[in-house]
């Protein structure tokens, strides 16, 4: 599929959606099924919480999600183009286009001030940013922080400023790894309205949270329990 094509497919059938994902970890001897058979969607507009103990594969998922990690079997598309099972370098620049992606560990560069982290995400979109950094950093409430190293961030500051990233290319699809697991209840929900006003425009939002707060404000929740997910919305 040409590159006119596959932007033109993301852009008409927006969304996220996994069949059948498997994900095997192998250590000498020792086998681990951390993804056993997943199949989820998330539509455009939607936001669907990923809940479950430590340890039951809700990291893995959203990394095969991202394309930041390949299934062992299943496929991984957003909106009609599939992400998954393709070289690295394909996958990369789909979730740079396509895909904003909020770790756990955060997506800042150490060496970089907030606005230029910004701008490096800026660097990755075709033609100009429809948001501008400046506007991305004043939406998240770090204006006054643009110089700042991450650093010299407070861990609430740092969650925006990781968010403001995750933005940066307009994703119709925004994956988020704890995204207000070590924020004190303002800035919780801060970032959760955000990613619901993010919906609210049409991206298609999933949150993996331990957040009963994040739980409460999504549409739908998945449990993922030893490798398998279950709607539990119902």
């Amino acid at each position: 599929m040409s590159d006119v094509v596959r932007e033109a497919a993301l852009k008409s059938e927006a969304g996220l959606s996994a069949r059948e994902l498997y994900r095997f970890f192998r250590a000498g001897e020792e086998e681990t099924l951390a993804l056993r058979g997943v199949s989820l969607r998330v539509r455009p507009g939607e936001t669907v919480a990923v809940v479950g103990p430590s340890g039951a594969g809700k990291s893995t998922l959203l990394s095969c999600l991202a394309g930041l990690d390949e299934p062992s079997g299943g496929e991984v598309r957003v909106g009609a183009v599939r992400v998954s099972h393709r070289p690295e370098t394909e996958r990369a620049r789909l979730r740079a286009r396509h895909i904003g992606v909020l770790l756990q560990t955060r997506n800042l560069v150490a060496h970089l001030n907030v606005r230029d982290n910004v701008r490096l995400a800026h660097s990755a979109v075709r033609g100009r940013p429809a948001v501008s950094a400046e506007d991305l950093l004043e939406q998240v409430g770090l204006a006054g922080r643009a110089h700042a190293l991450p650093r010299q961030l407070s861990g609430g500051e740092l969650a925006r400023a990781g968010l403001a990233v995750a933005l940066a290319n307009s994703p119709g699809v925004l994956l988020a790894d704890e995204p207000t697991g070590e924020l004190d209840g303002d800035t919780e929900r801060l970032i959760l309205r955000m990613l619901r006003d993010r919906a609210a425009l049409g991206c298609a939002v999933l949150i993996v949270t331990h957040s009963a707060e994040a739980v409460r404000i999504a549409d739908r929740v998945i449990a993922l329990d030893d490798g398998r997910a279950h709607d539990v919305s119902a």
